[in-house]
């Protein structure tokens, strides 16, 4: 098989991310600030560091604001192009949607709400090496009570998927991480305009085949899909725990302070902690550790902000204390509040 390496994806960025309210309640998911980026924004970094060019993007909900918000992707180092479903297609029905956006030959496809920093070259390469039809990215995880599992051969190829087993199941525990390298013959195997799971329908029948395998090439991996989530990723992403362009602006020291930021004296950044273009904080407060102060956001003196996401214009008053929260923006928090 083409050994070749994948120059185009497929990111699925059209659900609603209702577990994420209220922080999803107007903006999808894949465009939610994360670190001062948009999300989906890590996901193109990963994409292009790995040499794919062109990205489509099957879209629904919100389309439009996701659109606007990444535009023609040149700024991570992509061209990204849309298409967007009438109605909801399942996640093998929104691959079939892009289709036509899509160049002849092999290409790799996303869930646009995971965090990662997995070596796709490496997972290419494993994917022809083993001449499969599609392979899965496959991540251990400790509890599998939340997923479904991935059992494979010792050389990665699939046996069978399990749902959602207890933890009396021997590991270990593989789930399918949600990104994929498919050949373009699995595009025939699912029917245009209709509702299509490719994990319960599309993926059974290669394994059925023989010809679906699931591969470990390591790195870092976490679905945003919670709230906790989604605050957990931030903490991550300062502590450097994943390649980001971030973790290349916190440096050793852990701590970014954007050159129109305006820390008064007596405050303390505490590490790791990022504060955003424009923001300004007040005499005697403390931001940190594991904090992040959104563009534009003031926060007043005497001030506590730990293990929290403030995002963009969030105003802070005097003597209030904000710990483990997500503030999401525009929004104001009292003086001497704690939340």
């Amino acid at each position: 098989m083409n050994a070749a390496p994948c120059r185009q994806a497929v990111v699925l960025v059209g659900g609603e991310g209702t577990r994420l309210r209220p922080i999803t309640s107007l903006m999808p998911k894949p465009v939610a600030p994360m670190v001062g980026r948009p999300f989906v924004g890590y996901i193109l970094d990963n994409l292009a560091r790995h040499g794919v060019e062109r990205v489509v993007f099957s879209s629904g909900y919100l389309a439009e604001v996701i659109e606007a918000t990444i535009g023609d992707g040149a700024q991570y180092g992509v061209h990204v192009s849309y298409v967007v479903e009438e109605e909801p297609l399942g996640t093998a029905g929104a691959i079939k949607n892009a289709q036509s956006a899509l160049a002849p030959g092999r290409f790799l496809a996303c869930n646009g709400d995971v965090l990662s920093d997995v070596d796709l070259t490496r997972l290419g390469a494993l994917h022809a090496e083993r001449g499969a039809m599609g392979t899965i990215y496959l991540y251990a995880v400790d509890d599998p009570r939340r997923y479904g599992l991935v059992r494979t051969r010792t050389n990665g190829q699939v046996i069978e998927f399990l749902e959602k087993p207890g933890l009396d199941h021997p590991g270990p525990y593989l789930i399918n991480a949600g990104v994929y390298v498919l050949e373009p013959e699995v595009l025939e195997l699912i029917p245009a305009g209709r509702m299509v799971s490719i994990e319960r329908e599309v993926f059974p029948r290669l394994a059925s085949a023989g010809s679906l395998y699931g591969l470990q090439p390591g790195g870092y991996w976490r679905d945003i899909g919670t709230p906790e989530s989604y605050i957990a990723a931030h903490f991550d992403i300062l502590e450097r725990s994943v390649h980001t362009v971030v973790a290349n602006q916190m440096g050793e020291r852990y701590v970014y302070l954007a050159p129109t930021a305006v820390v008064e004296e007596g405050a303390r950044v505490v590490p790791p902690a990022y504060v955003a273009e424009g923001a300004a904080v007040g005499a005697n407060a403390q931001i940190g550790p594991l904090t992040f102060v959104g563009e534009g956001s003031a926060i007043a003196e005497g001030v506590v902000v730990a293990e929290s996401v403030l995002q963009e214009r969030v105003c802070v008053a005097e003597h209030a204390q904000v710990r483990r929260s997500v503030v999401v923006r525009d929004s104001r928090v009292g003086a001497g509040c704690q939340l």
